[in-house]
C-alpha cells in the first residue's frame, strides 16, 4: 500500500500545486511592492531545467517531480534571496552548465559541449567570482564520475570560462571601466579572515542548518541505496555530492558568500532529497515527510514574518 509521501511523491499535480505555492510565497515576499518579477522568471526557468536534468538523466527510477518541487520548495523558503538578481542567474548558469555536463558522460570528443558548460560558468564568474574555485573541482569530477576529460575538452572549457571576458574586456575600456573589471577579476585572491559570521543573522542560521539536514538525510539514503541506481546515475549523484559538500565548507570558511553559495547549495541538494521523497516507503520516511514539510512551512513562514 502507497503511503502519502509516495502519493505525493508520484502524483502528476505535485509540481503544479508546488508552483502555485510557490507563486504564493513569492507574491508574500514582495513580488509586486519590490518588482521581483525578473528574479521569479529567473527561478521559473531555473525550476524548469531542473525538471529537464530529472527527466534526461532517469534521476528518479519512478516518475515523479520531487526534484523539481524539492528545488522549488527550498528556493522559496529562503525568501531573503528573492530580492537577489546576482543570486538567481548564478544559480540558472550552475544548473545550465549541470544539464550540459550530463550530456557528456563518457564522451570525450564533445568539445563544443564542454565550451557551452563552462561558458556559462564563466557568466556566472562575472557576477561571482569566486565560482572559479569550484572549477578544479569540476575538472576533476568530469574526469573521474563523467569520463569525459581529454586535453580537447580542458582547452574547451578554458574557452568557455574566459570568453565573456574578451567581450567585456574592449567594453568595459570603452566605457572607462577597465579598472572596475580588474578589480573584480583580482578579487578571487582576496579571502576575508576565517569564520566570521557578522552578516549572519537568525534566518541565515535557521535556513542553512535546515538545508544541511536535508542534504544529510539525501545523501545518507543515496550513499545506501546507490546500487539500484544506472551506473551514469551514480556517477551523477557522486559529482553533486562532491560538489555539495565543496559548497558547506566555503559556507563554513568564507560566510560573506553565504546568500550565493546557499543558492548553490540548494541546486545539489535538490536531486538527494527528491530521490529520499519518491523512493522510500517505510513508515519511518512517511513521518519524516511530514516534519520535512512542516519544518519548511515553518521556516518560510518565519523568514517572511519575522523582522
Amino acid at each position: 500500500m502507497k503511503r502519502f509521501q509516495n502519493k505525493v511523491a508520484e502524483s502528476r499535480y505535485a509540481l503544479t500545486l508546488m508552483a502555485i505555492y510557490a507563486l504564493g510565497v513569492w507574491y508574500l515576499g514582495g513580488l509586486v511592492e519590490n518588482q521581483l518579477y525578473l528574479q521569479l522568471a529567473f527561478l521559473g526557468v531555473s525550476t524548469y531545467l531542473m525538471m529537464e536534468i530529472n527527466n534526461s538523466n532517469a534521476l528518479i527510477r519512478v516518475y515523479s517531480r520531487m526534484v523539481s518541487c524539492s528545488f522549488l520548495a527550498l528556493t522559496s523558503m529562503a525568501t531573503f534571496l528573492f530580492p537577489s538578481l546576482r543570486e538567481s542567474i548564478v544559480q540558472l548558469c550552475l544548473i545550465t552548465s549541470y544539464t550540459i555536463i550530463f550530456h557528456i558522460y563518457q564522451d570525450k570528443d564533445s568539445p563544443g559541449l564542454m565550451f557551452y558548460a563552462f561558458l556559462c560558468l564563466g557568466i556566472a564568474s562575472v557576477l561571482f567570482i569566486q565560482v572559479l574555485y569550484f572549477v578544479p573541482l569540476l575538472w576533476i569530477l568530469i574526469g573521474f564520475k563523467m569520463m569525459a576529460f581529454s586535453f580537447r575538452m580542458f582547452f574547451a572549457s578554458i574557452v568557455g570560462l574566459i570568453t565573456p571576458y574578451w567581450f567585456l574586456a574592449p567594453l568595459s575600456f570603452f566605457t572607462g571601466h577597465f579598472d572596475s573589471l580588474v578589480e573584480h577579476i583580482t578579487s578571487i585572491a582576496y579571502f576575508q579572515p576565517l569564520f566570521q559570521y557578522q552578516r549572519f543573522n537568525d534566518h541565515h542560521y535557521i535556513t542553512f542548518a535546515f538545508v544541511c539536514l536535508v542534504a544529510l538525510i539525501g545523501m545518507v539514503h543515496y550513499l545506501r541505496n546507490s546500487h539500484m541506481d544506472k551506473i551514469r546515475t551514480q556517477m551523477i549523484y557522486e559529482l553533486l555530492m562532491w560538489m555539495n559538500l565543496f559548497t558547506v565548507v566555503f559556507i563554513v570558511l568564507q560566510p560573506q558568500h553565504f546568500e550565493i553559495l546557499l543558492g548553490m547549495m540548494i541546486v545539489n541538494t535538490s536531486p538527494f532529497i527528491g530521490h529520499f521523497l519518491a523512493l522510500t516507503h517505510t513508515k519511518l520516511t512517511n513521518v519524516t515527510f511530514y516534519m520535512l514539510i512542516f519544518l519548511i512551512l515553518f521556516i518560510t513562514a518565519y523568514n517572511l514574518w519575522i523582522p
